[in-house]
């Protein structure tokens, strides 16, 4: 096993664009490593490069200039190799309508040249739960059906590296928790590396060990999970009234308001006020306190913070 799985050094990516000598820069020198057997994020909002980046990982867009590293094969030097490292179950859903699930996987599993004898199709289907429609038309899958298609498919050559593109993008519940069991299992059983982008922050928060963020074509941010959500000292108590305030604590560095069910928010920042002069603050203003409790930030917070800065 490598210590990184994906090693990206400024990565470059422009486009054609309407006009005279114009150019739109997709990847704007991005250097990225994700460690070997982790489940990574990759975040950031609508047109900031993460589809680009994927796909130039996976080979299916070429690079402007830069290089990119996967599974210890150099894109450049060992095409074939480098792409064999790395399956994508991509954000949308490209299957044939006229192949049964189990023709797909055997399909998918000769263009990525395995042999008869090692393909594990029926075992594939088993664990992403379509082993019942192993035989049926692709056609007459529901949506979460085909999604798990999509899974199965990126998992036929066994890659080191599995990317998810948008996985639970308009999934029910229950197949969400079955699509995050199986990254799980994959992971803890078979050390493979997960790359994740999503817009449901709160899975990101929940599932992976690092994240970086990228805007416009450029990173801005990349940490553990728990350094991202410790950077941003962010804190807010809430505090239940015994009876309704006449005015709301005042004091510099707390941003106090009242919510619908009477509560009072008093967001702060750690380094700069303390619990104890949040209490000051509202037995200043005359409030007793029924009920107390604190709300930690968030990866959304984070996310939120970190692209307006940007």
């Amino acid at each position: 096993m490598t210590k990184n799985a994906i090693e990206i050094r400024d990565l470059t990516k422009t486009y054609a664009s309407q006009g005279a000598g114009a150019e739109k820069h997709a990847l704007k020198g991005v250097d990225l490593d994700v460690k070997a057997g982790s489940i990574f994020g990759l975040l950031g909002p609508n047109g900031a490069g993460k589809s680009t980046m994927i796909n130039i990982m996976a080979g299916l867009v070429r690079k402007t200039s830069g290089k990119v590293n996967i599974w210890g094969f150099d894109q450049d030097e060992n095409p074939r190799q480098s792409r064999a490292a790395i399956g994508v179950m991509p954000q949308e859903l490209n299957i044939d309508p006229f192949f049964s699930p189990r023709n797909a996987l055997e399909v998918q599993a000769g263009l990525y040249g395995v042999p008869k004898a090692q393909r594990q199709s029926d075992e594939i289907l088993r664990l992403v739960g379509l082993e019942d429609k192993a035989h049926a038309y692709a056609r007459t899958l529901s949506g979460g059906m085909r999604r798990r298609l999509l899974l199965a498919k990126a998992l036929v050559h066994s890659p080191q590296v599995l990317v998810l593109d948008e996985p639970t993008a308009g999934v029910d519940i229950e197949l969400r928790q079955m699509l995050w069991e199986n990254v799980r299992m994959l992971n803890r059983e078979h050390g493979t590396t997960i790359i994740l982008t999503t817009h449901y922050l709160e899975e990101a928060e929940e599932m992976c060990d690092e994240i970086a963020i990228i805007q416009n074509g450029a990173k801005i941010a990349q940490d553990s999970t728990s350094n991202l959500l410790g950077g941003l000292d962010a804190k807010t108590m809430v505090i239940m009234p015994e009876e309704a305030p006449s005015a709301l604590p005042d004091l510099e560095g707390i941003t106090a308001c009242q919510r619908d069910n009477g509560a009072i928010a008093l967001s702060y920042h750690t380094r700069q006020t303390s619990a104890e002069d949040v209490l000051g603050a509202v037995r200043a203003a005359g409030i007793r306190i029924r009920d107390v409790k604190t709300e930690q930030a968030d990866l959304e917070d984070v996310f939120l913070e970190l692209t307006r800065g940007a």
